[in-house]
């Protein structure tokens, strides 16, 4: 079992969301917590930092070490690795949870972490991530994939990819089901995700069972050349914020008019072929028009999907509120997306 004590980071929201303040005024504050589902409401009355400052290459440090990590659940077990990463590149650090004993066949889940694509490491979500093997009794891999913008694309999609190759080359002895391996990720994560299972597809070496996609960040658009309705991405990840994670990743402005081929699952114009998807969202997160969008592409494209947006939900409201009765839905729905994942036959394949 890995131990770790408490240190100086900390997970916010589940999507390292809200980091940096900026004060708003009370008549503001009232409008944007009016549009706020009334359970998830207890994390934002008295705060002056509800949408935060824009990030930067200067606050990036302080953002990074303003967030703390939760010490692991006792169970299921974690082990750190390092693996090779793919070739030219360096090795790559991941998590694996709940491993099985060699010759089981448990199910498995490539998990990525959030964060904007410049902040937080795979050990934020331990115990998030302990709770979902423990109820799927399946075994979780979560990368610690080189951030932005010291390591642009492709780099860390190249760390997942590695990440995704090495699961399925051992998955004997990780008593892994190689024919049930689904890929999750939530924020930057969900984007990452999508990336993988897109660049899965086109390399023909491992199939996917489902993409789990929570408030997925798909389109460096948003934001930049799409700017959202007044009460969308206010609250916890605004559009400034969007900007510089975006160019971060890619190296180039968000919404330019060229991007890195593959970079921006929202730009990949055939989406056939993709494992059957579940995507979740909140109404005003500042993904949910492109969430949304990305949706009707895959069910164009024959690709099963399930969509479901929260209404009154913020980005990152389940790390925030936890106990709310709409986090409850999300999880269960979320959950049994996983199961019918697992289940063979259990989710119609386009």
């Amino acid at each position: 079992m890995l131990d770790r004590t408490l240190t100086r980071r900390s997970l916010v929201a589940g999507a390292a969301t809200m980091l940096i303040p900026t004060r708003v005024r009370p008549s503001e504050l009232d409008r944007l917590i009016a549009a706020v589902d009334p359970d998830l409401r207890a994390p934002l009355r008295g705060r002056v930092d509800l949408g935060g400052t824009p990030l930067s290459r200067a606050t990036l440090a302080a953002a990074r070490n303003s967030i703390i990590t939760p010490r692991p659940l006792p169970a299921p077990p974690i082990a750190a690795r390092r693996i090779a990463g793919v070739p030219g590149a360096p090795p790559v650090s991941l998590y694996v949870i709940n491993q099985g004993e060699p010759g089981t066949r448990r199910p498995a889940i490539l998990h990525i972490h959030g964060g904007g694509y410049v902040l937080m490491r795979a050990d934020d979500t331990f115990p998030q991530l302990q709770t979902i093997a423990r109820a799927h009794d399946c075994v979780i891999v979560t990368v610690d994939y080189r951030l932005a913008p010291e390591t642009r694309f492709p780099g860390a999609r190249d760390d997942n990819e590695a990440a995704l190759r090495w699961l399925h080359r051992e998955a004997d002895s990780l008593g892994v089901d190689r024919s049930r391996i689904a890929v999750m990720g939530e924020s930057a994560g969900g984007g990452h995700a999508a990336m993988l299972a897109l660049a899965a597809r086109d390399r023909g070496e491992v199939s996917l069972v489902a993409q789990i996609l929570v408030y997925p960040m798909l389109d460096d658009r948003t934001g930049s050349r799409r700017m959202p309705r007044t009460g969308i991405g206010e609250i916890g990840w605004t559009s400034a914020q969007n900007r510089f994670g975006w160019g971060a990743l890619l190296g180039v402005a968000a919404g330019s008019s060229v991007v890195p081929s593959g970079a921006v699952p929202a730009r990949v114009p055939d989406l056939a072929g993709l494992p059957p998807t579940f995507i979740a969202v909140g109404s005003i997160d500042l993904f949910v028009d492109e969430d949304i969008d990305y949706a009707h592409r895959l069910i164009d494209a024959g690709v099963s999907t399930d969509l479901m947006v929260l209404d009154g939900a913020y980005h990152g409201f389940d790390g925030a509120v936890p106990d709310a009765p709409v986090t409850r839905r999300f999880v269960a729905s979320r959950d049994a997306a996983l199961r019918r994942a697992f289940t063979p036959g259990g989710w119609r394949r386009g």
